[in-house]
């Protein structure tokens, strides 16, 4: 990839050259509005016209280009937001043509990819886009034709009228742009769809397998050298000296220095998490002779102590202290059991659980507890910068360019239109990506460097650098009267440095006597969002719980569960239930249905089923599991969702069969471990991932047929995989497991 020499700005170019050669032009807004661009004189654009921000442009040769407003990390976001444009505008799909757009704030908002949000976000604004496009189409057309313009009808990317009058969208595409934008259009029945809900091809899958440079490593740009950084040895140290000599003797290098990340004082935002603040920079001009004249660095660490940081954030402007030490594994699980036995903050409580389980006949006590995980994104954190004292232009994979841009305009000292950021292709971000603190380093070390730089962090900077899923430990407990009824349910989660308890999700609402608790322990090992986040501990460790009191009940894990989403559909206990029990009892019957659950033929297998709820969609699981080579090994995966409507229904299927995959990959397999604030897993072949010839022979997934607007899909299959693994595992193995990963629980017993 390539960076382009112009003299345009960004948002001068966008206000002075919207039009060329004719055709339509139609600005998205953030705020679900379309706004016609005006038509102007100039007629010659540079090649770059394909960079502009939240356009629809329909060319004279009836070529419609979608400048795709958010990120791509593959979750193929970059065909199933322009299908939805399409859709409406009655386009041609073979003539829609589809880049990634650069940051623009003031039209596009923060274009946040994460949340599971992408398609749920824009279902409204994109249509409404393409549904005024298409009547702007249709009044050029009746003008031109002298007709009433509810005579005129569009399919495919043509415009007809019962008098045997046609054209084509590219030649009515310059008067329409001369219209005004109508409003309140009336969109689609889903039962009209042509494009949503039909497979449509990955726009960008030849130039991904053919090898084209779209992710950051790729990026390119005359005069670009390449920076690294020495980060300390471990979590809760900082930099006291270095001697570089040798190092500035190494061929190819230019300089090392020391750069403070924020400085004193600095307010951070809500995604402005950092492990290290005082930067040791190497640059030169390639990474190979970068990464040796690192080696030669000569340092000293010192503790950090306890750090005081501002932050801002939903909650409004706080003080958080950070604190010091080396903290070790071993003792984190000692700390997180001394609290466990605690009182904690109490998150909702209904009826009197107290009396519940004093009065139980039966009491079933379990924990669960699950390490820091890192995220691991293929491709390792990296981002290019060049920064002068007049402008910034920074380019790399981000999941969230809205909420650095203010950050990044307090720490260059610039105003937002003289920094342009352009995102390039994600090589996975999982959370990972929507904190930009890789950014800011890569634009202040250009900024003191004086020149363009790549930063680029090894594998082992990335995996050892924080910004993890925490650390987790629940109590569950279940009370069962005399005939087995589930009288009482109480859950008390604890974390590092958060819990992960979701007060308000099943089952609460369907037990008469619950009661939610949480406690955190502040750490200096630095976290972020993971696929899903706390809903993935969650999940696993509820879902297996849930089977353990179907057992002791005497009931089938399946029905139990739709038992309890009956009781929270009729009678629902207690205020802020976030779920539809309808919805939640559609995926476990859809699961049980297609997975022939408890039906001849699946004899072989050790079947494992769990079902949960979040980012607003549902998902279930059946794992069949058997042994292989003597090793537990999940043979094939049954799935169901409720995502409402499914946009692309491939692009869908493989979302969540990646999920299943990497679910059952951190199960089994993912730790991170610390000993004396180091990290002791630094690569891949001391930090366990899923190899190919583990992954399912078989992952087959199904959705609920609905007409409700879609809802996430990139994290809802996620979590509740820990939990099937785990219930089949016990079927597997003849007892339970409460401790992830699970394999290496296992390897203790062997």
């Amino acid at each position: 990839m390539k960076t382009s020499s112009t003299t345009y700005n960004r948002r001068s170019f966008l206000k002075t050259s919207l039009l060329s050669g004719g055709g339509m032009l139609l600005s998205v807004s953030w705020l679900s509005k379309a706004v016609a661009a005006d038509k102007l004189e100039a007629l010659n654009l540079p090649e770059q016209w394909a960079q502009l921000n939240g356009y629809i442009q329909i060319t004279p040769d009836n070529v419609i280009k979608l400048i795709c407003p958010n990120p791509e990390f593959g979750q193929n976001v970059m065909t199933s937001l322009p299908m939805m444009v399409a859709e409406e505008l009655d386009a041609d799909w073979k003539n829609v043509i589809v880049e990634m757009g650069s940051h623009d704030n003031a039209k596009l908002g923060p274009q946040f990819t994460g949340g599971s949000n992408s398609i749920r976000m824009y279902w409204k604004p994109l249509r409404e886009a393409g549904a005024a496009a298409r009547q702007m189409l249709c009044e050029a057309a009746a003008q031109t034709w002298n007709v009433p313009v509810g005579e005129v009808t569009t399919k495919a990317g043509m415009l007809r009228h019962a008098s045997g009058k046609s054209a084509k969208y590219g030649e009515m595409a310059s008067k329409a742009a001369t219209l005004p934008v109508p409003k309140g259009m009336k969109l689609k029945s889903p039962k009209d769809f042509t494009i949503v809900r039909n497979s449509k091809k990955n726009v960008e899958g030849k130039k991904i397998v053919t090898g084209k440079p779209l992710f950051g490593l790729d990026y390119r740009a005359d005069g670009m050298m390449i920076a690294m950084i020495q980060h300390p040895p471990a979590f809760g140290m900082k930099l006291k000296s270095f001697d570089a000599a040798q190092a500035l003797k190494m061929p190819g290098i230019k300089d090392v220095f020391t750069l403070k990340l924020y400085p004193d004082g600095f307010e951070q935002g809500g995604f402005d998490t950092r492990t290290f603040n005082d930067l040791l920079v190497v640059v030169g001009k390639s990474t190979w002779e970068v990464m040796n004249a690192r080696k030669k660095l000569v340092t000293q660490w010192e503790p950090a102590g306890d750090v005081k940081d501002t932050m801002m954030g939903r909650g409004g402007k706080r003080e958080v202290t950070v604190p010091g030490g080396l903290e070790t594994t071993s003792a984190q699980l000692e700390k997180m059991q001394e609290l466990a036995g605690k009182p904690a903050q109490q998150l909702r409580k209904d009826g009197d659980p107290e009396a519940a389980f004093k009065n139980a006949a039966q009491v079933i006590e379990r924990t669960y507890n699950a390490p820091f995980l890192a995220h691991n994104c293929m491709e390792p954190m990296n981002f290019f910068a060049h920064v002068t004292d007049e402008k910034a232009v920074v380019a790399g994979p981000l999941q969230a360019p809205g909420w650095v841009e203010p950050t990044l305009t307090k720490l260059l000292g610039l105003p937002a239109d003289k920094i342009e950021i352009q995102m390039t292709r994600m090589g996975g971000g999982f959370g990972r990506r929507a904190y930009g603190q890789y950014l800011y380093e890569a634009a202040m070390i250009s900024k003191q460097a004086k020149v363009p730089v790549k930063l680029i962090y090894t594998r082992e900077d990335d995996m050892t650098y924080g910004i993890y899923r925490p650390m987790y430990t629940a109590t569950y407990r279940a009370a069962l009267d005399a005939n087995k009824n589930l009288i009482g349910f109480h859950v008390k989660g604890g974390g590092i440095p958060e819990h992960a308890i979701h007060a308000n999700r099943f089952p609460a609402g369907a037990v008469d006597n619950y009661l939610a608790e949480g406690w955190e322990i502040p750490s200096n090992i630095t976290i972020g969002a993971f696929r899903a986040p706390r809903s993935n501990f969650n999940a696993a460790a509820e879902q297996s719980f849930l089977d353990e009191v179907a057992e002791a009940m005497g009931k089938d894990p399946i029905e139990f569960r739709l038992d309890l989403l009956k009781r929270a559909k009729v009678n629902p206990v207690g205020k802020n239930n976030e779920y539809d029990a309808d919805r939640y009892a559609s995926v476990l019957t859809l699961v049980r249905d297609k997975s022939g659950w408890n039906k001849p033929g699946s004899e072989k297998y050790n079947r494992g089923v769990a079902a949960y709820f979040c980012h607003n969609s549902y998902a279930a699981h059946v794992v069949d599991m058997v042994t292989r080579d003597g090793e537990p090994y999940v043979e094939r995966v049954f799935s169901a969702m409720d995502c409402g409507i499914v946009v692309n229904p491939d692009a869908a299927k493989n979302m969540v069969q990646g999920a299943v995959v990497d679910g059952i990959g951190n199960a089994l397999y993912g730790s991170l471990t610390h000993k004396d604030g180091a990290a002791e897993q630094n690569n891949f072949h001391t930090y366990r991932m899923i190899r190919h010839n583990e992954a399912p022979k078989k992952i087959e997934v199904h959705f609920v047929e609905n007409d409700l607007d879609p809802t996430g899909l990139g994290e809802p299959p996620f979590p509740p995989v820990f939990g099937a693994v785990a219930n089949a595992l016990y079927k597997n193995k003849g007892k339970r497991f409460y401790n992830q990963p699970f394999k290496s629980e296992i390897d203790k017993q062997i």
